[in-house]
């Protein structure tokens, strides 16, 4: 399995509309390649040797990415369709208005590093000029947003504001006294709590970093490496193909942290050959579409979620990714459990070893493309800045790239990965800018702590009415009203998330739900980690699912039932952030550790996801009735809930089923 990165990449393009870019004259064209690839050298330069003043630098990120969008993404669908023809009204193919409506945004956006000194003077009294810089900036951000993701978040934002201005129209908690546009301006224009605040703060200085980096580890050769360790560790296997999309999709998702570009890269490879050995259509592009969501789960760099973490509760990246460790780990085999026992249900043979990839030849020529990556983790576990870490390793890529023989980066190739690595900057560059207007909103009318009254209260209703009907040895009231603000958090992200990108919606979701589970006594780590879960989960989830309708449409499945089977093999996402909550030992660096829990919690959870596979597949050691995917389904629930009592509830429940399997095969029907 070779990867053809021309061919990954076109297919990115095509099914990922983040960076699907309107047709271009050559003159524009280069233009934008200049743009992007500076951007990316801007970035570079500044991780190893000095972040500018913080307005000065997200100032410069945030122009450089409104500016483009309005160059690259166009006012709606036909743009796309048009041939490119330079004109008067629409110089390089790009409509003037678009060309005025860049420059005017990044005067706006540079306006403030401008007057940076006189801040002081400005904020709670904006003048007119202020007034009407911050209004064409926020007008200009949500319709650059609209324009590289569509309408969901701004739409989100608006509602946020429409919130400020208009709070005493409300009902009941949600009444406030309101805010005129000048004083909603000051607050998102003129202070570090609207647009230019943390989330724009973390894209510019932590995220952008670490997908230039895996753009750069794959064009040196490592995702192939991966890939091919997947290969030989599973591809011999019943069912080969798709244990090494589980695998591969584990390891190259930690280079790429992007679903749709891990579903297409990796995709293009390991779907075909699910198909070739006899799985369904859509049940190979959903194999692949489960495996490419876990990349923004997996350390080292997990999406952005990470770096966001580390500046919302101000704790070290090390025990981000110790706490990561675990859960990943599950989700995967959980799905790896249903892939296997789909095979052994329909009979299915692994890769020949023709098709086997030759795994010490593969060493041989890439074994230097692991450096990098143990140049990143090691910067990163010492201690030192997530960005500096991020330099170092792409300086580890650029390096190694030019001296290996067996995959030379040529220059091109280095100018190529830098604007590739900012095309995926701009629809979250923009998506940041847009959650800052959301989280200043937040601040400005306290609506997150309203939020959080609500919920509790609402909760506490609902465990109230399950007392009346549980018996008394299985009501708990404390417990029975977290279970119920977890699972409305959990329906909310999953609602956010299918509109807008991961993210965005942890950033939302951290500023109106986790204090609501902080305050109902989960620790805050748990607490965020279980949001960050849920937000992903939309991207499995109809009819909104990115990752699975890419992968269908790679396949030629059915995009819907692509995406429910995908749902289904992510069940353990869904899972195993409430394990988490009540059994804290599983995310390793949480206050109460201990490793009998810790043991207890994760040999539960992995013998329950082994019944809950074998339920879903139909499929243990034979084939297996209905009565018996019923037992193993309860017992799998039972077993994955913390505590070593209901485990031995789960050992009996599934002992029938158990033996009636082994019953059955070990004396098979003749």
């Amino acid at each position: 399995m070779q990867i053809d990165e021309a061919k990954a990449q076109a297919l990115t393009e095509k099914f990922d509309p983040e960076i699907r870019f309107r047709p271009l004259t050559p003159v524009a064209t280069w233009i934008v390649s200049v743009l992007l690839v500076s951007l990316s050298v801007f970035h570079y330069y500044t991780a190893g040797f000095g972040l500018l003043r913080e307005s000065t630098h997200r100032g410069v990120h945030l122009a450089f990415v409104l500016s483009l969008i309005f160059l690259v993404f166009g006012f709606n669908k036909s743009a796309y369709n048009r041939a490119p023809k330079s004109t008067w009204f629409a110089p390089g193919g790009v409509p003037l208005f678009d060309w005025v409506i860049a420059l005017a945004l990044a005067l706006t956006v540079l306006y403030i590093p401008y007057i940076f000194e006189e801040l002081a003077f400005k904020v709670g009294n904006p003048s007119t000029l202020d007034v009407a810089m911050g209004t064409i900036l926020m007008v200009g951000l949500l319709e650059g947003t609209r324009r590289a993701m569509g309408w969901p978040l701004p739409i989100i934002a608006i509602v946020f504001m429409a919130y400020a201005m208009f709070g005493q129209s409300f009902p009941g908690l949600l009444k406030h006294a309101g805010n005129t546009w000048p004083q909603i301006v000051n607050h998102m224009y003129l202070t570090s709590q609207g647009v230019y605040g943390v989330a724009v703060g973390v894209v510019a200085t932590y995220v952008f970093h670490f997908v230039l980096f895996g753009v750069l580890a794959t064009r040196i050769g490592l995702g192939q490496l991966f890939l091919d360790v997947a290969s030989a560790v599973a591809g011999r296997y019943a069912g080969g193909p798709a244990k090494v999309s589980v695998f591969g999709s584990a390891m190259f998702g930690m280079l790429s942290g992007s679903s749709i570009a891990n579903a297409v890269t990796v995709g293009s490879l390991t779907i075909p050959a699910m198909i070739r050995v006899g799985y369904p259509r859509h049940f190979a592009a959903a194999v692949e579409a489960a495996s490419s969501t876990g990349g923004q789960i997996t350390p080292p760099i997990m999406g952005a979620a990470a770096f966001l973490m580390i500046e919302f509760l101000n704790i070290p990246y090390r025990d981000i990714a110790l706490a990561a460790t675990f859960p990943a780990f599950l989700y995967f085999f959980g799905m790896f459990m249903q892939v296997h026992f789909e095979a052994k249900r329909q009979n299915l043979r692994g890769l020949t070893e023709e098709e086997m990839p030759k795994l010490k030849e593969s060493f041989r020529k890439r074994w230097p493309t692991l450096i990098p990556l143990f140049v990143l983790i090691g910067v990163l576990v010492s201690g030192r800045t997530p960005y500096l870490a991020a330099f170092a390793g792409i300086t580890a890529c650029i390096v190694v790239g030019m001296l290996n023989p067996a995959q030379r980066l040529r220059w091109r190739d280095l100018y190529d990965a830098f604007e590739i690595g900012a095309k995926y900057a701009l629809a979250v560059g923009a998506a940041a800018g847009t959650v800052g207007i959301v989280i200043g909103v937040v601040t400005l009318t306290g609506v997150g702590f309203k939020v959080s009254f609500i919920v509790i209260a609402a909760s506490q209703a609902i465990a109230g009415a399950a007392m009346m009907v549980l018996p008394d040895f299985m009501a708990n009231m404390q417990t029975l009203t977290l279970i119920a603000a977890l699972t409305m958090t959990g329906i909310v992200c999953i609602l956010m998330g299918c509109g807008i990108p991961t993210t965005a919606n942890y950033i939302i979701m951290v500023a109106v739900a986790a204090p609501t589970l902080v305050q109902l006594g989960v620790q805050p780590l748990a607490a965020h980690m279980f949001v960050f879960y849920f937000g992903i989960l939309a991207d499995l989830t109809p009819p909104v699912a990115l990752a699975a309708y890419a992968a269908a449409g790679m396949a030629g499945s059915d995009p819907f039932q692509t995406g429910n089977t995908a749902f289904r093999l992510g069940i353990s996402k869904l899972l195993v952030p409430f394990v988490f909550v009540f059994s804290p030992s599983l995310l390793l660096v949480l206050k109460g550790f201990t490793w009998t829990d810790f043991a207890i919690t994760l040999v539960g959870c992995m013998i329950g996801l082994v019944l809950l596979s074998s339920a879903f597949s139909a499929y243990f050691l034979t084939n297996m009735q209905r009565w018996e995917r019923w037992l193993f389904g309860i017992a799998s629930l039972l077993f994955i809930a913390p505590g070593w009592q209901t485990a031995v509830a789960g050992l009996l429940v599934a002992a029938p089923a158990t033996a009636t399997q082994l019953v059955r095969w070990r004396r098979p029907p003749k």
